[in-house]
């Protein structure tokens, strides 16, 4: 075997074996989406989170959007045993990715890439 490639195989294999999956959680939590939808008009829709990344988001829309419009994200994170008060943590990214629901017509799932400013407050 010619040692260029079999050094082009070994470095290939690195990589993708260094490369990590990130995680995504899938939740239902509360969530406010504000935004444009795809007519230009300012719209704020309660909906539930699907799942979550560091990187993503993805929910269920009535509103129409269009890929590159930009949204914002009110997180409504529940007082738990080990969250001492109830948050709200506030995102906002691009949509990357809009599928027409399967099983409800009028809804779409649509896919966030987040950015990674966030803020959090605290009802207490």
């Amino acid at each position: 075997m010619d040692l260029n490639r079999a050094l082009e195989k070994s470095s290939s294999q690195g990589k993708a074996s260094m490369q990590r999956r990130e995680r995504h959680f899938e939740l239902s939590l509360p969530a406010i989406i504000k935004g444009a939808n795809a007519k230009g008009e300012d719209f704020q829709e309660k909906t539930k989170i699907a799942s979550i990344s560091a990187q993503e988001a993805s929910f269920w829309l009535k509103n129409k959007v269009t890929i590159g419009s930009n949204l914002n994200v009110c997180l409504d994170i529940p007082k738990t045993l080990v969250l001492e008060s109830h948050l709200n943590l506030f995102v906002s990214g691009e949509v990357k990715y809009v599928q027409s629901g399967v099983s409800n017509k009028r809804l779409q799932l649509i896919t966030l890439q987040l950015d990674k400013l966030f803020k959090i407050r605290s009802d207490s």
